[in-house]
């Protein structure tokens, strides 16, 4: 045990320190597992919409990776602190959104799916922005494990393509029901392939209320 904390102490920046086993003798040992560099980061359309592919170390007993990491995180999207964590299960052709929370309780997003896979959209309702009212859209599922990151001021929404899929998300403002806005998630002139037939799709009783987006006030403006 002391040569494992003397060991920890000298664990460098960006390293994690490892104990294992060795096979053969069952004596203790310890290695260091480079830390830094664990996501790739993809630029979308939409400038600050972006996808995050973590770093998957993966050997005969399975994977292992770092879904999340504040450091690398702050270093490559920005400094966003998330305060709520939600997870939700939901069967195919389950469509959520499109929501927003309005200001002073704007939120940021970090989104991926654990089970199954989801079609994750972010819709651009940034009044003045030279990308209002477009899309992003991009395939999450638990093979590609690819996370999605939606700033403030978007609209976001999913579909379900797979038989059931569970599905996560990080906010930067807590939930504030009395600030939920949103969007129609069937509005055509979006031009969003959810691909899921329309007498397939599954809404909430909320969600079928939203207005279209032509007779949307959006409430960011840049």
């Amino acid at each position: 045990m002391r040569e494992a904390q003397s060991l920890i102490r000298k664990v460098p920046l960006g390293y994690a320190a490892c104990h294992c086993k060795d096979a053969r003798t069952h004596e203790p040992s310890f290695h260091f597992m480079q830390t830094s560099n664990i996501m790739n980061v993809i630029k979308t359309a939409i400038d600050g919409v972006l996808i995050i592919e973590p770093r998957i170390f993966e050997d005969s007993r399975g994977y292992f990776f770092e879904s999340f990491s504040q450091r690398e995180f702050d270093e490559k999207v920005g400094k966003i602190t998330f305060v709520q964590d939600n997870e939700s299960k939901s069967s195919y052709g389950v469509m959520r959104g499109l929501h927003f929370q309005r200001p002073p309780f704007t939120q940021s997003k970090l989104v991926r799916c654990v089970k199954g896979a989801v079609l994750d959209v972010a819709v651009d309702i940034r009044k003045g922005s030279k990308t209002y009212g477009q899309h992003v859209a991009v395939e999450l599922t638990e093979d590609n494990h690819r996370q999605f990151f939606i700033p403030k001021g978007f609209a976001h929404g999913f579909a379900v393509l797979s038989e059931t899929a569970v599905f996560q998300y990080k906010c930067d403002e807590f939930y504030h029901p009395e600030a939920d806005g949103g969007i129609s998630i069937l509005d055509d002139s979006l031009g969003i392939d959810w691909r899921i037939p329309t007498e397939k799709a599954v809404l909430s009783e909320k969600d079928t209320k939203h207005l279209l987006f032509k007779d949307f006030e959006s409430p960011f403006i840049l």
